[in-house]
């Protein structure tokens, strides 16, 4: 279906206006959504109370509420359950840290339902080292990976303790594209095309735009200044799920 994201025209053709805000800078924040999946264990379930996701940055600490709780068992052999979504501000990722609830953690063996008891210790969450950058205007699918066979552990009175073992995994879902256009002051309109998709921003102060958080694919970029500058076209500009492709400075002719 086609889409298309308008440019607003002020006064006579000599302004231009995005009527859908496009960051042109890409400075920011980051679409962040936090799914989870499970490495299968012997159980019938396994209930787990969410409560909460920290996801540490240079920039910071910001908690994602989760409230969720859910069996994980149903969601192994590639499902998954998204569990939060919120813009973070972006950056690199240090750790991640997955709060679960000191009560409502259960664990169903053999059709009987035991209390999951977390230790003291992991108040603070489950900590899991992440390394990856958090680039602005390209959203990021956070995969959590539950393994439950190693996350009970049962106990020699025959009760079960939760000691989650998570693995996360960072996937870029969608790409950018930035680039400066030079001189300024032809005061250009720049289109992203893909097949019958159209994206439209302006560029800011500096000459730079940015087209962020989109498909994967290959685009062609045209520019509509104003005279006497002439439109510019560029083929075969690539897009790929997690990466900022940067164009440089176009210079108009």
């Amino acid at each position: 279906m086609k889409k298309i994201i308008l440019i607003c025209v002020l006064g006579l053709g000599i302004g231009f206006s995005a009527c859908e805000k496009n960051d042109a800078t890409g400075d920011g924040y980051t679409k962040t959504n936090v799914r989870m999946t499970d490495a299968p264990g012997a159980y019938d379930s396994v209930i787990l109370n969410v409560e909460a996701i920290q996801i540490i940055t240079n920039k910071g600490t910001t908690t994602l509420a989760v409230n969720s709780t859910f069996d994980i068992l149903m969601y192994r052999n590639g499902k998954d359950t998204l569990i939060a979504s919120q813009d973070i501000p972006s950056g690199k990722i240090q750790e991640v840290r997955l709060i679960v609830g000191a009560t409502g953690n259960r664990v169903v063996v053999d059709g009987q339902s035991h209390v999951l008891t977390t230790p003291s210790g992991q108040s603070s969450g489950v900590k899991i080292k992440v390394h990856e950058e958090l680039i602005a205007g390209v959203a990021y699918t956070m995969l959590l990976d539950f393994d439950a066979a190693s996350s009970i552990v049962k106990t020699g009175s025959g009760s079960y303790i939760l000691k989650p073992v998570i693995r996360a995994i960072p996937v870029g879902v969608s790409g950018a594209i930035t680039g400066e256009i030079s001189p300024i002051y032809s005061s250009p309109v720049v289109f992203a095309i893909n097949g019958n998709d159209t994206i439209g921003t302006i560029t800011d102060a500096s000459g730079k735009f940015y087209f962020s958080g989109i498909g994967e694919g290959t685009y062609q970029i045209k520019i509509t200044p104003l005279l006497p500058f002439r439109d510019t076209i560029i083929n075969n500009v690539v897009v790929v799920n997690g990466q900022l492709n940067t164009m440089g400075v176009i210079y108009l002719p």
